[in-house]
């Protein structure tokens, strides 16, 4: 006869441990990420940012980037934090003839499902000489993050001319 109450089934203590300690292990994994739910709420906070760019809303384009975000255009001083892409967005904005418009063609998640990057075509139109508008065609990186409220926002934005 077993006298040990961790290895007696008759008892019930080993299947009352069992019991007890499957679901705390199975709580303890963490699930995996849905890469393609992720991936379409990427590309839908993509299309709501370029919305609220084409509105030229700051308030509203500034909260698709991390408070702690940077963003590199090309032959520009790399414009850091909220209060510095905030200045950059109000005078883009603010500048008669400025728009920016841009198409994301690829987005990948990585695998821990916090993390992604997104590829993408760009077109700015800015003032030039002699007052009139230039065309400048680009292509651009976004790093998105998502956070601690499940919402995916640009960590890293930049864009660079694309080639003639």
């Amino acid at each position: 006869m077993i006298t040990n109450p961790t290895l007696s089934l008759n008892g019930g203590f080993a299947m009352r441990r069992i019991a007890v300690c499957l679901p705390a292990m199975a709580l303890a994994c963490p699930s995996r990420p849905n890469v393609d739910a992720d991936r379409t709420a990427i590309l839908v906070a993509d299309s709501a940012w370029l919305t609220a760019a084409h509105a030229k809303n700051v308030d509203s384009t500034l909260s698709f980037w991390t408070t702690d975000a940077r963003v590199l255009g090309p032959g520009q001083p790399p414009s850091i934090g909220h209060d510095a892409i905030r200045k950059m967005v109000a005078d883009g904005f603010a500048t008669p003839g400025f728009s920016v418009t841009w198409h994301t063609t690829d987005v990948v998640v990585g695998p821990s499902g916090d993390v992604a990057y997104s590829f993408a075509t760009n077109v700015f139109t800015v003032p030039g000489a002699a007052g009139r508008i230039d065309t400048l065609r680009g292509q651009g990186v976004v790093v998105w993050r998502k956070g601690s409220d499940g919402r995916w926002r640009a960590a890293v934005d930049t864009w660079t001319p694309q080639a003639p």
